[in-house]
């Protein structure tokens, strides 16, 4: 029955396919959360089914593009600081055989 209901904590009847579910419900619910608050999903000014397709589809590109953007800052401190240790050390100098 594909309209049946399952309580996130209910223990009976819940096996297989649908605890795998309920552990991806569980998983994806803070990240919509968080696009409501933060990554303007809360509100849709554009119209029908469609608009309401488009926002969703913004929000999360939106949503991923803000982590690859943070991903790429972290990479660029680590080569900037890699690159800052280089040059402060002293250079070695070799005497001329």
């Amino acid at each position: 029955n594909p309209r049946r209901v399952f309580i996130s904590g209910q223990k009976r009847g819940v096996f297989g396919v649908i605890k795998r579910e309920l552990r991806r419900r569980s998983a994806i619910e803070p990240i919509i959360g968080h696009l409501k608050a933060e990554g303007h999903l809360g509100r849709c000014y554009l119209k029908g089914r469609a608009g309401d397709a488009a926002n969703v589809v913004l929000s999360a590109v939106g949503h991923n593009f803000r982590r690859i953007l943070a991903w790429l800052r972290y990479l660029l401190c680590l080569f900037l600081a890699q690159l800052w240790r280089t040059l402060a050390r002293p250079a070695s100098i070799n005497p001329a055989s």
